[in-house]
Order: C-alpha cells, then sequence, then structure tokens
C-alpha cells in the first residue's frame, strides 16, 4: 500500500494563490520600487542616462545587480526598455522623479527618515498583538527621541511634513476667524501653518507653543516672513501647561500621534488654558463616520477611507496613535470638558473641529456645520 504524497510548492501540481491576492501579498514590488526611488532611477534617466553602464556609474550600482533590478521593474511597466540595455520613463517612471507635485520619491527614499520608518512594518503583528508601537523594539528608543537624536534625521522628517502640511492647505480662510486676536499654536512645529494663518488676518497675533528645537526655527522661520512683530514661539509642554488667555488654540496633525489617554490630557491642557468664549481648535484628516441609514456611502468616502487606514497603521507602528472620525474627536473632547461647536473641510483634505467649554454662553448657543455620521 502506498501513501500519495502532497505536491511540492512551486510544482505544476501544486494549488497556485489567485493572481489578485499573490499581487496585493507580494513583498518584492514595494521594496524594488523604493530601491528605484533611492538610486535616483527616474532623475538620471531624465537627464539622459540611459544606457545600462551610464547609468549603473550615475547611480553608484553594479551593472548587473542594476540589470536585474530594471528587468524586474520593467515586466511590471514601471520602467520601459525600449532597446536591450536602453531604458526610459514610463508614467509611472515620472512619479519617482523629484520635480513630481506628488513629491513621491521623498516617501519612498531608503536614505531618507522615511525608509527608517517603513522598517517598523515587519513588525505589525507585534503591534497588532499588543496594540502598542514598535518603534523601539526595531531602532532602540520610541519614535519621538530616535527623531530628534539626529539632526539629518529631524531635518528630512521636516521636509516630509512640509508635504503632509498640505492637508490644512486653506486654514486662514476656509476656517472663520472671527473673533479671535490671537491663536496659540500648540506644537506648532516650523510656525509654516501659523504663517498662513497670520497673514490671511493682518491684525491677529500668533504663538507657536514647541518644544525647544521647533521654537528655535519657528522664531527664526516667523521673522524670516516679515511676521517677527505679529508671532512668537515659546517652549512649552502639551501635556502640562500652555500660556493662558489666547482666544484659539489649534492642534494641527498633533492628536492622531497619540492614543487616546494622551489625546485627552493633550485636550484637557488646552481646556484648562483657553477662556471662557474661546475655542479649542482640532485640524486633522478624519475617518469618514457611518453614513446614515438608507444614505449609500460615496465614492469619496471610501477613497479617503482607504487613504487613511494606511495612515492609521502608519500611527500604530510608529506611534500607537490612530486616526479618527469627528465623532470621535467629540468623545474625547468631551472627556476634557470641551464640546463640539462645529467643523469645517479644508481644500488640502482636513477637516477643523471647533470646541468650547462645556456650560459657556457660546457653547450653549448651538452648532455650526456639525456633521457626524
Amino acid at each position: 500500500m502506498t501513501t500519495a504524497s502532497a505536491p511540492a510548492p512551486g510544482s505544476p501540481d501544486h494549488p497556485r494563490p489567485s493572481r489578485g491576492l499573490a499581487e496585493i501579498a507580494d513583498i518584492v514590488t514595494p521594496f524594488a520600487v523604493r530601491a528605484a526611488a533611492t538610486l535616483r532611477l527616474a532623475d538620471h534617466i531624465a537627464a539622459g542616462h540611459t544606457r545600462l553602464p551610464d547609468l549603473a556609474e550615475a547611480a553608484g550600482a553594479d551593472p548587473q545587480a542594476l540589470a536585474r533590478l530594471l528587468r524586474f521593474l520593467t515586466c511590471r511597466d514601471i520602467f520601459a526598455e525600449p532597446e536591450p540595455g536602453t531604458y526610459a520613463l514610463t508614467d509611472l517612471a515620472r512619479e519617482l522623479l523629484a520635480g513630481h507635485p506628488a513629491n513621491l520619491r521623498q516617501w519612498l527614499d531608503a536614505d531618507e527618515v522615511a525608509g527608517r520608518l517603513d522598517t517598523t512594518f515587519p513588525y505589525l503583528v507585534d503591534a497588532v498583538r499588543s496594540g502598542a508601537p514598535v518603534h523601539e523594539k526595531v531602532h532602540g528608543a520610541p519614535f519621538w527621541a530616535d527623531l530628534g537624536a539626529s539632526p539629518a534625521r529631524t531635518a528630512s522628517f521636516d521636509r516630509l511634513m512640509a508635504q503632509v502640511s498640505q492637508s490644512t492647505r486653506g486654514i486662514g480662510t476656509a476656517y472663520g476667524w472671527s473673533g479671535v486676536h490671537h491663536v496659540i499654536d500648540v506644537g506648532g512645529g516650523t510656525g509654516a501653518l501659523l504663517r498662513e494663518i497670520l497673514q490671511a488676518h493682518p491684525r491677529m497675533r500668533g504663538t507657536v507653543a514647541d518644544q525647544a528645537g521647533s521654537v528655535t526655527e519657528a522664531r527664526r522661520y516667523l521673522a524670516t516672513h516679515g511676521l517677527g512683530d505679529r508671532a512668537d514661539a515659546s517652549v512649552h509642554d502639551m501635556f502640562d501647561q500652555l500660556p493662558a488667555g489666547a482666544d484659539a488654540y489649534l492642534l494641527s496633525r498633533v492628536l492622531a500621534d497619540w492614543d487616546d489617554e494622551s489625546a485627552v490630557r493633550i485636550l484637557r491642557t488646552c481646556a484648562a488654558a483657553v477662556p471662557d468664549g474661546g475655542r479649542v481648535l482640532v485640524a486633522e484628516r478624519v475617518l469618514p463616520g457611518e453614513p446614515a441609514p438608507g444614505t449609500p456611502e460615496t465614492a469619496e468616502d471610501v477613497a479617503e477611507t482607504r487613504r487613511l487606514t494606511s495612515h492609521d497603521l502608519r500611527m500604530l507602528v510608529l506611534l500607537g496613535g490612530r486616526k479618527r472620525s469627528v465623532a470621535d474627536y467629540a468623545r474625547l473632547a468631551g472627556r476634557a470638558g470641551l464640546g463640539l461647536r462645529g467643523s469645517d473641510r479644508l481644500p488640502g483634505g482636513a477637516t477643523v473641529m471647533e470646541f468650547r467649554l462645556v456650560g459657556t454662553a457660546q457653547h450653549a448657543g448651538g452648532c455650526r456645520d456639525v456633521t457626524i455620521r
């Protein structure tokens, strides 16, 4: 009596996975594209280095290894090979050019801080099991400490955040700043967002409240843009105490970096500083809420959810933070003694949520344009 053995993986008789799932789960393509971005292959080809020997020299790569990388990428229409050993750009490859408006190359460059962040993702399963970030496990220090330990990483991160900040584009005009004479940008970094607000409102004053290194850069940045007489920066811990008495406290792209308990602590610090009639503003890209019964989910909501779920996993593995809906932020703010007054979608995609102290006359007056689904 003989026992039939199972077919070996890779043999003609072995069941093959579906093409769709196999392509989704493919680990080679993402890293091959990152290698092309890091080697600046698109820029070198655009500059005329189209033949393999010349391209390898320009990229600082081994010619035969580079040929193997390009063979893989041309099979997937990321680059083209119009003649043997001669390479050209496809529409996809053009998105890797340094001057492309999407600036994708910066996010895929393994030599930049983004590449360092990507190395945490092989430990995603650990983050899912524990619910905690894994950055320290991979790099020996929590995210912010690791970033601050290297001026080069800090500079690379600032370049990335300059692109991310496009989500709050239009905040100076799309949100109603009437009645605000002094705004404090909590965790305001270089002061770029505060600059946009102040330039749209010439009679307003502003302050960046952040860590010491950011404060130094913010003062320089604001002075360089002619705002030194209306803007300043001061060192403050958003978990401890903020300057009291401003009309508005802005948390832009801050709370998504933190877990719920930490986010509530930050909101409580703002609530302790804001006077009656003042406001706490939270600017974040928000997850679409549940559609109302009988209301179909829009294509825009589906696309935004796809983007934000990717960002959400980044927050998990790097920081332990998370993306949230307007309703989620309203619940957290409620624990800090703040009530949602209204929300405005900015042209860049972020949403500004306005909160007031619960029980104040302005909060009791009603709700403006609140959409919680």
